[in-house]
C-alpha cells in the first residue's frame, strides 16, 4: 500500500505491530507447549509408577495372608488355596482398571473388578495363554495386549497339597494413560483458546502503544522544510511517551534553529546588499579618464570592501558560535589577560585607558573568546565616545566567579535597548547612522 511523500508503507505483517504480535504469540505458545509436555511427562510417569504399586500391593497383600495362614473371618487356618484365593477376591475391592483373578484347574475360576472387566478379560484366549506361559516358568510380571488394552499382568503361583493355582493381577494401564491423554487433550484446546486470547490482546496492546509512533509518522510525513510546527500528541508516562516528548522538543528546537536561520540570512543578505549597492553604483558612475574621480571611487570601494570583509568575518564567528567547541577552557592567569586586553585596546583609539581594578590568580577560561569579547566591547565603547574620553577596563575575581568589564565615559545603552542590541544585525535606538553592522554584541554573547 503506497502512501505520499513517505514512501511505501510495509504490509501489516511486516509492522511493528505485528512483530510485537508475533514475538509475544510465539513465546506464549512455547511457554504452554512447555508446561504441557513436562506435565505430560511427569504424569505418565507418575501413571506407570501407580500401576506398578497397585500391582505390587496386591501381591504384597497376597503374600502377608500367606504368612498368616488363619482365615481372619473364622480364626481357622486356611485349608486350601482355593480358599485363601476367594478370600483374597471378597475381601478386596479393586480400582477402577484393577482385575483380580483366582486361577486353578489351568483355567480362571473366579473374578473381581468393576463393571464387566475381568468377564472380557478372562474371555481373551491371548490372555489366558500368556498367563499359563507365566505359570510354566514360575510367575511374574509382564505387561500385555489384551482385548482391554494394554495391561501390566501379575502372576503369583499358589499350590497345596491337591492343586496348583495363581492369583493373577490385571491393571489396565493403557486406560490409566488414556486417561492422562484425555487430560492432555483437553490442555492442547484451553492452550489454543488462551493462544488467541493473546494474540488478540497482544495486537490490541502493541496497537495502543505503538500508537504514538505512527503519529509521529504522520507528523513527520507531513512535515516540511517551510512548516515546522506540527507537534504529536502525547500521553501516559511510559518509554514512547518519553520519545513522542523527546522528538517534540527536537521538533521545536529545529522549528527555533531554522527560524533563526532564515532570520539571519535575510539579516545577512540585507546588509551585505548595501555595500554591493554602492560598489555598483560608484563603478557605473566611474568616468575612468578623471584620475581624481578614480582615485577618490578607489578609496570609497576600499572602505566599503574592508567593511564587507569585517562583515563576513563576523558571520563566520557567528556561525562558529553555535558549535560545542567554540570556546576551550583552559587555566589562565586573570592578572596577565587583563593587562594584556588593555595593551592591545590602547592601540585601537585615543582615548584614556585606565585600568579600574586587576584581579589576580588562574582560572579556566578561554583567552582567545574572552580577549575578542573584550576588544568588542572596547570598539563599542570607543564608537561612543571622543578623543580623549575615559575608557576603563577591569577585572575582578572572588569564589563564585571571574567578572571582567570594559567602562566609558559615553551616553551608555536606553533601558528599552538592553536587551535587543544583543541580537544580531540590530543596533541601539542612538547609535550613529551607518557605524557598525549589529554583530559585535551578539558575538560577545556566547563568549560571556
Amino acid at each position: 500500500m503506497a502512501t505520499g511523500r513517505g514512501g511505501v508503507r510495509p504490509r501489516w505483517w511486516r509492522s511493528v505491530r505485528a512483530r510485537i504480535t508475533a514475538a509475544v504469540v510465539v513465546l506464549t505458545a512455547l511457554g504452554m507447549a512447555g508446561a504441557g509436555v513436562a506435565a505430560f511427562l511427569v504424569e505418565s510417569q507418575r501413571t506407570e509408577q501407580r500401576v506398578s504399586d497397585a500391582v505390587a500391593d496386591e501381591l504384597a497383600e497376597l503374600e502377608h495372608v500367606r504368612a498368616d495362614g488363619l482365615d481372619p473371618q473364622t480364626g481357622n487356618p486356611f485349608t486350601s488355596i482355593k480358599q485363601l484365593m476367594i478370600f483374597m477376591l471378597a475381601s478386596d475391592a479393586p480400582d477402577e482398571n484393577e482385575i483380580l483373578v483366582a486361577w486353578w484347574d489351568d483355567g480362571p475360576q473366579k473374578q473381581q473388578s468393576p463393571d464387566d472387566l475381568a468377564e472380557r478379560l478372562t474371555a481373551d484366549a491371548g490372555f489366558t495363554d500368556r498367563v499359563r506361559a507365566l505359570l510354566a516358568t514360575g510367575g511374574g510380571t509382564e505387561t500385555m495386549d489384551t482385548v482391554l488394552g494394554d495391561a501390566l499382568v501379575a502372576v503369583q503361583p499358589l499350590r497345596d497339597d491337591t492343586r496348583e493355582g495363581a492369583l493373577v493381577v490385571a491393571y489396565l494401564s493403557g486406560a490409566e494413560r488414556e486417561e492422562v491423554l484425555g487430560a492432555a487433550r483437553v490442555y492442547a484446546v484451553v492452550s489454543l483458546l488462551a493462544l488467541l486470547a493473546v494474540t488478540l490482546g497482544a495486537w490490541s496492546v502493541a496497537g495502543r502503544l505503538l500508537r504514538p509512533v505512527r503519529e509521529l509518522t504522520s507528523t513527520a510525513r507531513d512535515i516540511s522544510d517551510t512548516d515546522l510546527s506540527r507537534r504529536i500528541p502525547v500521553e501516559g508516562d511510559d518509554d514512547v511517551s518519553d520519545l513522542v516528548r523527546t522528538v517534540n522538543a527536537m521538533l521545536a528546537r529545529l522549528e527555533e534553529a531554522f527560524a533563526t536561520q532564515r532570520t539571519f540570512l535575510d539579516d545577512a543578505g540585507h546588509e551585505l546588499r548595501t555595500p554591493v549597492t554602492v560598489l555598483r553604483g560608484h563603478l557605473e558612475l566611474l568616468d575612468p579618464y578623471d584620475h581624481a574621480d578614480v582615485a577618490t571611487t578607489r578609496l570609497l570601494l576600499l572602505g566599503e570592501t574592508d567593511r564587507m570583509s569585517r562583515l563576513v568575518d563576523d558571520l563566520i564567528v557567528l556561525a562558529k558560535a553555535d558549535r560545542p567547541d567554540f570556546v576551550q577552557l583552559g587555566p589562565a592567569e586573570v592578572g596577565a589577560l587583563t593587562d594584556q586586553v588593555l595593551d592591545k585596546a590602547r592601540a585601537t583609539a585615543d582615548r584614556t585607558w585606565e585600568l579600574d581594578e586587576r584581579a589576580e590568580g588562574e582560572v579556566l577560561l578561554d583567552p582567545q573568546r574572552l580577549t575578542q569579547a573584550l576588544l568588542q566591547l572596547a570598539a563599542n565603547a570607543v564608537r561612543h565616545t571622543s578623543d580623549g574620553d575615559v575608557v576603563a577596563i577591569g577585572s575582578r575575581l572572588d569564589a563564585r566567579q571571574l567578572q571582567m568589564w570594559v567602562r566609558d565615559s559615553g551616553p551608555g545603552v536606553a533601558p528599552e535597548d538592553r536587551d535587543r542590541i544583543f541580537q544580531r544585525f540590530l543596533r541601539g535606538s542612538d547609535a550613529p547612522a551607518g557605524e557598525g553592522s549589529g554583530l559585535g554584541l551578539s558575538i560577545v554573547a556566547p563568549i560571556s
